[in-house]
């Protein structure tokens, strides 16, 4: 009776989790979102792939707020999914015209914080004591995850250094177009065109 139990939770666990890689396959994984950047607005731009089934935001608790976001989404099918990565892999994607292009791509199992267990695995946790062999692989592991935290933050405040340079480039370049916006609107307002079409014979309506 007992190994019937087992087999029964074995196989309904196998069933859960191939599901849930279903799931992963029809997922993307967005990067470098802006942090304004809404559900309705990411759904929004996505639509036009196809059918978005859902949208779950992950958190950054280590760094400031206005950091560039990531995003699973999941969409009908997967080849929907596979089809926004090849769009965003080749042109820049901007969302709500934010001066961050999107990157997508293949959502991975880790990626979810709600995956159901393996079927089959089974993970022990226990202390190490500092004469354990494994208490210097241990501590190594520890150093690089530090050490990856840390590049990963410096690589963020290039990124963010670089967004910046480019949101003055399109502030600048939006002033520009609305000083000729101004000047052609003067012109057509102090009657400059009409002169000038009579000058050069050319008819210009009011229109």
């Amino acid at each position: 009776e007992e190994l019937a139990l087992n087999f029964m939770e074995s196989s309904s666990e196998a069933v859960e989790y191939a599901a849930f890689e279903e799931k992963v396959k029809r997922t993307v994984f967005l990067d470098n979102l802006s942090h304004q950047v809404t559900e309705t607005v990411l759904k929004s731009a996505l639509n036009q792939f196809g059918s978005v089934t859902s949208i779950q935001f992950i958190p950054n608790y280590m760094e400031p707020k206005d950091i560039p976001r990531a995003a699973l989404v999941e969409m009908e099918n997967s080849e929907q999914a596979e089809h926004i990565i090849l769009e965003m892999g080749n042109l820049p994607f901007m969302i709500s015209g934010q001066p961050r292009p999107v990157r997508a791509c293949a959502a991975e199992v880790e990626m979810f914080d709600d995956r159901p267990k393996r079927p089959g695995r089974r993970i022990q946790c226990r202390w190490l004591d500092r004469k354990d062999p494994e208490f210097e692989v241990a501590q190594n592991v520890k150093h690089l995850a530090r050490k990856q935290a840390a590049e990963a933050s410096f690589l963020l405040k290039q990124q963010l250094a670089q967004e910046q340079q480019l949101a003055n480039k399109q502030a600048e370049t939006l002033k520009a177009h609305y000083r000729k916006f101004e000047l052609i609107e003067g012109a057509q307002n102090d009657g400059s065109f009409k002169r000038l079409g009579k000058r050069y014979n050319i008819n210009i309506s009011d229109d």
